[in-house]
């Protein structure tokens, strides 16, 4: 029998925590509350949830600050679920590292259904042929372990940034249209600004260092590319 997939769920009101159970349970999910921010690492630390809904405002410690101590020990899905609803907080929570961003009011089945989602991509890239390690000019990929090398020297970037240079270098000099790295790098229709691939682009040109030996190009109306550099 399949192990349950575990929910931690983080947000100071004990509504949400209620409504968000009745659903999840009801979809086989086991679940867990934590409703301070300062006592997110130990009791993910203790749990090991196979995700984490995490609100923004909180007492004791932010969720964007949450969302950064999460990813400094692990790629577990986030799902950022807040009443800050501007496209800004929107960008800086993918920034962070979040995996999806839910405005609240919301409805419960959203939640289950993003949940969904999430869960079927990682299943997809875990059951595909074993391509999760690439290297391209100086730059190494380990999607597995969400781990990017240039020179054997690590280079931090969010999982986000990690899965759309993976996508791009598996098929260098393939132009990816906003839209299409939208759909397969968030797995489902964004409903929000497509400028959070621009913003992630930007992100990634920054992060890797003049060595890498790859070029992230823009394509004019376009859209994006990876290509190896010539004396790479």
């Amino acid at each position: 029998m399949a192990k349950k997939k575990m929910i931690m769920i983080v947000d100071d009101e004990i509504g949400i925590h209620e409504s968000l159970r009745i659903y999840l349970t009801r979809e086989g999910y086991e679940v867990f509350s934590v409703f301070r921010g300062d006592e997110v690492m130990s009791a993910f630390e203790r749990m090991r949830p196979d995700l984490v809904i995490l609100d923004i405002m909180m007492p004791g410690r932010s969720g964007t600050q949450v969302c950064t101590d999460i990813r400094a020990v692990s790629m577990t899905p986030i799902i950022i679920l807040t009443a800050k609803g501007e496209e800004v907080d929107k960008l800086l929570g993918f920034a962070l590292g979040a995996d999806d961003y839910i405005v609240k009011p919301f409805s419960p089945r959203e939640v289950v259904s993003r949940i969904a989602v999430i869960f079927r991509r990682l299943n997809r890239m875990e059951s595909e042929p074993d391509n999760h390690l690439l290297t391209i000019g100086h730059t190494s990929i380990d999607l597995k372990c969400y781990e990017v090398r240039v020179d054997g020297q690590p280079v931090v970037l969010s999982p986000k940034e990690v899965e759309i240079l993976h996508l791009m270098a598996s098929h260098p000099r393939q132009v990816f249209t906003r839209e299409q790295l939208l759909d397969n790098i968030w797995g489902f229709d964004f409903d929000g600004d497509p400028r959070v691939v621009d913003t992630s682009i930007k992100r990634i040109r920054k992060k890797l260092p003049e060595n890498a030996g790859l070029i992230l190009r823009s394509v004019y109306g376009v859209g994006y590319k990876v290509e190896p550099e010539e004396n790479a």
